[in-house]
């Protein structure tokens, strides 16, 4: 019976694209939740070997106040100073119209905004109500579309917050709806705490799948975080209801500077491993992200956690 309904998730899986986007956010979601804070000469090498990796989308830096992440007061000096590869996005996270007018002054092409599906969320990270975010990012994304940039959205504590405890689906489809309607390509649905399972993301994907222009969520990408192990799960979750963008982070760096307890990203590595293992196509090579991966970990003077990375440094080779 078990193998059975394994087969018969490959096949509900396989009807859907072979093609699986990945957006590296190891160098700003990742680095932001460091402690030590790197030189930028290590972060744009970072952003450099990544973009030589197969990586389409690198999440860059993000265009805040030092006072609030001090860990991105050099964005203006990195993403000057990166080597742009053709066909590869650089996108940077923007809080409000100050941040994106500094960002179009070293000519960033796509941005991402952010809102929460917690009310408490909100006023912990950005200090405002739900309905004053989307007001904050809506006066963002206008402006962004006089430039002509592309704008994706994060809706951070899909399915639990750290003051509120379980979140509603609906309120997560609300901001979904709001960013779409603004004009946003593509919303990530970060489980920001790592509390999500296959159940809860599952009833959030049923909720806001109406949103969706062709029913298929071609417009969602899943972003999840391994507190309590269950990324892998839950992205394999996703996968197989037709999710096929993925945030991950190198090394799996990050997490959370509002979140509590909030371990990393997952690891890049980790779900480079799950997808290929899965017959899933991203033309990213596996073993320069984790060659990538050891390097960024030995520069912070911490282990790598991704699983498969260390895996592949004990045994010397990966098959």
């Amino acid at each position: 019976m078990l193998s059975r309904n394994i087969c018969n998730t490959s096949n509900r899986i396989r009807k859907f694209s072979n093609y699986v986007k990945i957006v590296e956010v190891g160098p700003r979601d990742g680095l932001q939740n460091e402690k030590k804070i790197l030189p930028s000469s290590i972060k744009i090498e970072l952003i450099n070997r990544l973009s030589k990796s197969g990586l389409k989308t690198i999440e860059v830096t993000s265009f805040v106040s030092p006072k609030w992440i001090p860990q991105m007061q050099d964005n203006t000096t990195v993403f000057k100073n990166i080597y742009k590869e053709a066909g590869v996005s650089y996108p940077v996270l923007i809080p409000n119209l100050e941040g994106l007018k500094r960002a179009l002054e070293v000519d960033v092409q796509e941005i991402a905004i952010f809102g929460a599906a917690s009310e408490s969320f909100s006023h912990k990270n950005i200090n405002c109500s739900i309905d004053e975010s989307i007001n904050r990012f809506k006066e963002v994304i206008i402006e962004a579309q006089k430039h002509k940039l592309k704008v994706r959205g994060y809706i951070s504590c899909i399915v639990g917050c750290p003051y509120e405890g379980n979140i509603k689906a609906s309120a997560v489809a609300k901001i979904a709806d709001k960013m779409l309607e603004l004009g946003c390509y593509e919303i990530s649905l970060g489980d920001t705490i790592g509390i999500g399972t296959p159940k809860k993301i599952i009833t959030v994907l049923n909720e806001i799948k109406h949103l969706s222009i062709m029913g298929n969520l071609k417009e969602f990408a899943v972003h999840c975080h391994d507190t309590y192990g269950q990324a892998l799960v839950n992205i394999y979750t996703s996968l197989e209801y037709g999710i096929r963008v993925f945030d991950s982070s190198v090394a799996g760096l990050g997490g959370c500077p509002y979140a509590a307890g909030a371990s990393g990203n997952v690891a890049t590595e980790d779900l480079l491993y799950l997808l290929k293992e899965q017959g899933f196509n991203t033309d990213i090579n596996l073993n320069e992200i984790i060659k990538i991966g050891d390097w960024i970990s030995s520069k912070l003077g911490r282990s790598n956690h991704s699983k498969v990375g260390v895996a592949s440094i004990a045994s010397k080779k990966l098959t």
